[in-house]
């Protein structure tokens, strides 16, 4: 499959990218996003970055001398703004790309001739080309332009930040022992019996029965569990009654997991099995080995009335690296996913973010300071929560920036407290609470849960999303000047007029 950059010959009826025109009226997230994809690409010192990014990171890995061309970067580098910008999923997406006249306009399609559709495998499979990496080095290229856009001054000024952290959810239900248990069987149970029909084995014909008796076994554990007794002597019943439903399903369990064990190393054996086979059976035995965790968890909870240390608990299944987090908001008791931390600027550019993998945020505060100076090294100052403080970090910071507004936890000595009560401290915290609002408007625009696959994917996600939000903040920015450009005008317009009639 050959691959180009962006298509240099247009069609005839194209129009050029930087020719599109949008509806100044329109208060929609589209016509933004457009506006700031459009001056990256009329931006000399935006655009040559930014495509030799793409060649040197995706076409190595991708381009073939064979097949029909594929799509080019630009196009897949749109789609994948597109759909974390607006918070939508991918087939969200293809109607879009399908039959929204701007957005084809921005992929290089005229409006008359040119009718060809995208599909929704095509459009999945090419945003994922997108990495973390090169995300995180795209949006440098971003942020800087957007700088520049902001005028010479404030490009010179000195950069000063506000570094927060918030939990972006993963597409999972509230865990316990006996549905990750459920989980985890059903799974063995289905791939077991696909695979044993693809070599003609008669084991598991009663497939979809065999899961219903598990999802039995399983409702009458759940609802065991939700009898309360009514007086002490009831409780030794109640009790009993939980550990014999708990103890049936692992009994049932274990016994399909036997059946599963015999079934793989049957498959394994036999002279027909092929890669895709012994990939299935890895797949298999990976569940396997999770609904055993499950079934000692039980059995060390309910039977034996253990308490299970945090670290040992997994809340997924499917989506492992899923973290059990309890920030204290209220109504908030727990959150499902992971920590992501970002650091803004005064001109609302988000700078840099970091996927917090078992890390609090005062393990980081350091990091994110070191990780943005290499790039923009006129950052200045920066303020923290009080989540963030460490003796290390409130030594070890202050060697990188001329101001820290980190507020220290406990009695203050009298040095913080001529630190704490110093103006340019109390400026940085009094602006501090802006970072809330770039967490907001990430949360609008796509990080308010992770709808993609597994650790890489989940990191993909985030990267593109924070490059959505500092393009959609380029074209919010020009929109603004267009519509005071348009009030100057007016007025003019409107002044002569009076003194033509006076």
């Amino acid at each position: 499959m050959t691959r180009e950059v962006e298509k240099l010959q247009l069609e005839i009826g194209s129009l050029p990218i930087a020719a599109i025109k949008f509806d100044p009226r329109s208060r929609d997230d589209i016509p933004k996003i457009l506006k700031g994809l459009q001056y990256i690409y009329v931006t000399d010192s935006m655009r040559e970055p930014l495509f030799k990014l793409l060649e040197e990171k995706i076409l190595p890995s991708v381009n073939k001398q064979n097949g029909r061309p594929g799509l080019s970067l630009w196009k897949i580098f749109v789609m994948g703004v597109l759909r974390l910008d607006l918070n939508c999923d991918y087939d969200r997406v293809m109607e879009l790309v399908n039959h929204h006249d701007t957005v084809r306009q921005m992929l290089g399609h005229n409006d008359y001739f040119d009718k060809s559709p995208y599909h929704f495998l095509t459009i999945k499979q090419n945003v994922s080309l997108l990495t973390p990496e090169l995300l995180e080095e795209i949006n440098h290229v971003i942020v800087r332009g957007g700088h520049e856009l902001m005028g010479k001054k404030k490009e010179k000024e000195p950069l000063h930040g506000r570094c927060d952290s918030f939990v972006v959810e993963t597409n999972v239900h509230y865990p316990t022992d006996i549905n990750l248990l459920f989980d985890a069987m059903r799974k063995v149970i289905q791939l077991t019996a696909r695979m044993s029909d693809d070599h003609s084995l008669s084991d598991w014909r009663q497939s979809v029965y065999n899961v219903k008796q598990i999802k039995r076994s399983f409702r009458q554990a759940q609802q065991k569990k939700r009898v309360s007794a009514k007086s002490e002597k009831q409780k030794p019943m109640v009790e009993k009654a939980i550990q014999e439903a708990h103890q049936e399903l692992i009994t049932l369990s274990q016994k399909f997991l036997a059946k599963a064990m015999i079934s793989c190393d049957q498959i394994t054996q036999c002279a027909a099995a092929k890669l895709s086979d012994l990939a299935q059976i890895s797949a298999i035995k990976n569940f396997m080995q999770h609904a055993d965790r499950q079934i000692d968890q039980i059995i060390r909870r309910v039977l034996k009335g253990e308490m299970i240390p945090h670290e040992e608990k997994v809340f997924s299944i499917f989506q492992p690296h899923t973290e059990w987090i309890s920030k204290g908001k209220a109504g908030v008791p727990v959150e499902l996913g992971l920590r992501v931390c970002v650091l803004e600027d005064q001109h609302q550019f988000i700078l840099q973010h970091r996927v917090m993998e078992k890390e609090t945020d005062n393990q980081v505060a350091i990091i994110m300071v070191k990780n943005t100076k290499e790039h923009f090294s006129n950052l200045e100052s920066c303020s923290f929560d009080q989540g963030f403080h460490s003796p290390n970090n409130q030594q070890v910071l202050p060697e990188h920036l001329k101001v820290v507004a980190l507020k220290r936890k406990g009695k203050l000595s009298q040095k913080a407290k001529e630190i704490e009560g110093s103006e340019i401290f109390k400026k940085a915290r009094h602006k501090h609470s802006a970072v809330e609002s770039a967490i907001n408007a990430l949360e609008v625009h796509g990080l308010d849960q992770c709808p993609d696959h597994g650790i890489d994917g989940f990191k993909r996600y985030v990267a593109l999303a924070i490059v959505a939000r500092n393009i959609h903040r380029i074209g919010d920015i020009i929109t603004k000047k267009e519509q005071k450009n348009r009030a100057r005008k007016n007025l003019h317009c409107r002044g002569s007029t009076l003194l033509l009639a006076a």
